[in-house]
């Protein structure tokens, strides 16, 4: 694997410990309710598996693929949409699962796409927030870990499309 410096900023033991936690604050709030998953692709695949077992409501998956970032480190603020979701999530409740949301912009612009299905609500939950470089006001629902710098690789995140494999999650170090 292609070397880069980089040092670890959560373990693979505090990233499970931290969706267990996530997947029983979505549990309870989601009880008895149509629950749909929809994951934002590539980054967040990982993320939504561990939830996805550890949550304890019904729930079906599904995935959308907006591509913003290429292969630079800052979004160009552009937003394609290269795979469209396939479920029918009118009257249910859905949660959109994000790796990390960082300006909004891919968050704001999903959530408004969405509305129009007709969803019975719609939740974020993001593993990564920067809060700090927002855009547009938008708040997730369920929050893993506010991360204040850096660029992360590792758990489905990557640069360039490379680090998603690594178990742990860490900051590029210049």
């Amino acid at each position: 694997m292609e070397t880069l410096k980089k040092k670890i900023l959560y373990s693979k033991e505090t990233i499970d410990r931290r969706v267990k936690e996530l997947a029983d604050a979505i549990s309870r709030d989601l009880e008895g309710k149509e629950v749909v998953l929809i994951a934002v692709l590539k980054g967040a695949f990982i993320f939504l598996a561990d939830l996805a077992r550890y949550l304890k409501v019904q729930h079906s998956v599904d995935f959308v693929r907006l591509a913003s970032y290429g292969s630079g480190l800052v979004s160009p603020g552009k937003i394609t949409v290269t795979k469209e979701i396939e479920t029918d999530i009118e009257g249910k409740e859905v949660v959109i699962v994000e790796d990390i949301v960082d300006t909004g912009i891919t968050m704001e612009f999903l959530r408004e796409r969405l509305k129009k299905r007709a969803p019975a609500s719609i939740r974020i939950c993001t593993l990564l927030d920067k809060k700090h470089r927002r855009e547009i006001a938008i708040d997730a629902d369920y929050v893993g870990f506010d991360l204040d710098e850096g660029f992360v690789v590792g758990y489905g995140l990557d640069f360039d499309e490379k680090f998603r494999c690594l178990p742990d999650i860490y900051v590029i170090e210049e």
